[in-house]
This record gives structure tokens, C-alpha cells and sequence, in this order.
């Protein structure tokens, strides 16, 4: 073993072999800037347009309904919709010290790297290197305070974003995954199981979003899509199962609206749905 090849520890208690350090002094900033949150959430999905951003969302404001000091960190780089469903399009980003405040929402604490684009359709076009020292700075720059949680909505995939994300909350409660009743997206987050299995990152649960329709006028559901692929996988890779949101269009409003559908729809079945799968939790 060469010189730049020895082996670090890190503050989760793992080690490494062949780096110089690097990704443990980045750990380690990362750990000290969270030691007042107590709960850490990453939310995942191996297939885009599954709901993850809208579960992330109105997973940290049900939390703070119930009077939690939450943060709710997006980190999808290349779909940052998270100032949109909370309202926060075009909110301004200050520092204190050395560190970035992040956007305040009732009881959240918001950070999205869509608050520093000029344009909310602005491409951003970066490669892996860049995304982790991003995400790194995100973690550990950002002036989060005691938190009882910590939501990360994250990009859906095994790439860049996630990796990095895992590697830099080693000690992290784990991972909710999201999927649709289709079994082609249920294969996917296969894959994010096999991905967080590799890198021995707990998993909390898996949601089943989008299973079956809520009929605004009868409140009668509908099933459009087959349904239990979400609790078969579950089953399969021995995870919890944390429940089912059915479609409804209210989601889509109240994201719309920039209000969250457990806020402004809190009577509503989905909402109920919703509460439900916190409470496991």
C-alpha cells in the first residue's frame, strides 16, 4: 500500500482503502453541520414521475404539522420542483457567517438549487464532480440547526446524486422508496434496493404512489393501474411496506398552488393516506 493509499476511518466507523482522505474530511464536515438534526430521510425512486418530489414535500410538512423543526433538502439538480409546490419560486437565498440560510416555510427549513437559477426553466448542465461538491456544500455549508428530521428528496436513479448522498450520511435513518403500482416501475426501484443494499444503507420503507383514483365527486377508488406491485416488493426484499396513495386530483392543485395537499386538503382521503404512512415512521 503506497503512501496516498493508507487507510482512513471516517465518523460513521468505516474505512477505506486507495483514496486520500478526501471523501472522509468531507464526511466528517458534513456529520459536525448536522449534530443537531436527529432524524435523516432520503427519498428514492429508481423511475422519474413516480411522485417522489411530492412525497418528499408533504412528508416534511406533515412532519411540521405536528409541531417537528424539519428540513427538506432538494437535490435534484436537473428537476428542482420543490420551490414550487411549497410557493417559494423566486425566494432569496442570505448567509450568516460562513454558512447559507436556508428558506424558511412555517416550520420547515427549504434549500433547492433552484432558488439560485435566474430562470426557474434554466437547464443545469453538470458533471458528477461538481454535483457531489455540491451536494456536499448543501450538507454541510448550509446553516440547517437542530432539526427533528431531515427530508432529501433525491433524483430518481443509482446515479451521481444518490451515491453521493449515501456516502455522505453514513450514519442516516435510510431510505423510503417510491414506486407506482406498474410492475415496470416496481422493477426499477429493484434496482435502488440492489444500489442501497451494495452500500449497506438502511431502507425505512416502500411507498406504492398513484394506486388507484379518488373520484372527486363520490370519493368512490378506482383502480386504473393494477395494484400491489409496491407491497409484492416489499415482501420479496424483506422492507416495510408503508402504504398506499391513491391519484387524486387535489395533488395536483395544491402542488399547483404551491401549497401541499396535506396542508390545504388535510380532510381529504390522500392526505388521511398520507398520515398514515408518517406515522410508520
Amino acid at each position: 500500500m503506497s503512501e496516498n493509499q493508507e487507510k482512513h476511518t471516517c465518523p460513521s466507523g468505516k474505512s477505506c482503502e486507495g483514496c486520500s482522505g478526501k471523501c472522509h474530511d468531507d464526511t466528517r464536515a458534513v456529520h459536525e453541520n448536522l449534530l443537531g438534526v436527529k432524524h435523516i430521510y432520503l427519498v428514492l425512486s429508481g423511475k422519474g414521475g413516480v411522485g417522489k418530489s411530492t412525497v418528499s414535500t408533504n412528508l416534511a410538512v406533515s412532519l411540521s404539522l405536528q409541531g417537528k423543526q424539519v428540513g427538506l433538502l432538494d437535490v435534484d439538480f436537473h428537476g428542482p420542483s420543490i420551490p414550487k409546490m411549497l410557493g417559494l419560486e423566486g425566494s432569496q437565498l442570505y448567509g450568516e457567517g460562513e454558512k447559507l440560510l436556508p428558506v424558511p416555510y412555517d416550520n420547515l427549513k427549504v434549500m433547492s438549487i433552484g432558488f439560485t437559477l435566474p430562470e426557474m426553466d434554466r437547464a443545469v448542465i453538470w458533471r458528477g464532480a461538481m454535483k457531489h461538491g455540491i451536494i456536499k456544500q448543501l450538507l454541510a455549508d448550509v446553516l440547517w440547526g437542530d432539526l427533528d428530521a431531515l427530508v432529501i428528496d433525491t433524483p430518481p436513479g443509482t446515479g451521481d446524486e444518490p451515491l453521493s448522498v449515501c456516502q455522505l450520511l453514513p450514519n442516516a435513518d435510510g431510505a423510503i422508496l417510491v414506486t407506482t403500482p406498474q410492475q415496470v416501475s416496481a422493477t426499477d426501484v429493484s434496482k435502488s434496493l440492489n444500489f442501497l443494499s451494495q452500500l449497506h444503507f438502511p431502507v425505512k420503507g416502500i411507498i406504492e404512489n398513484m394506486s388507484g383514483f379518488v373520484c372527486p365527486h363520490c370519493g368512490e377508488v378506482t383502480q386504473i393501474f393494477s395494484s400491489g406491485a409496491g407491497e409484492e416488493l416489499a415482501e420479496k426484499y424483506g422492507v416495510p411496506f408503508l402504504g398506499r396513495l391513491p391519484i387524486d386530483p387535489q395533488i395536483c392543485a395544491g402542488g399547483d398552488a404551491g401549497e401541499p395537499f396535506v396542508q390545504r386538503y388535510a380532510s381529504s382521503a390522500t392526505a388521511k393516506a398520507f398520515e398514515a404512512i408518517v406515522e410508520k415512521l
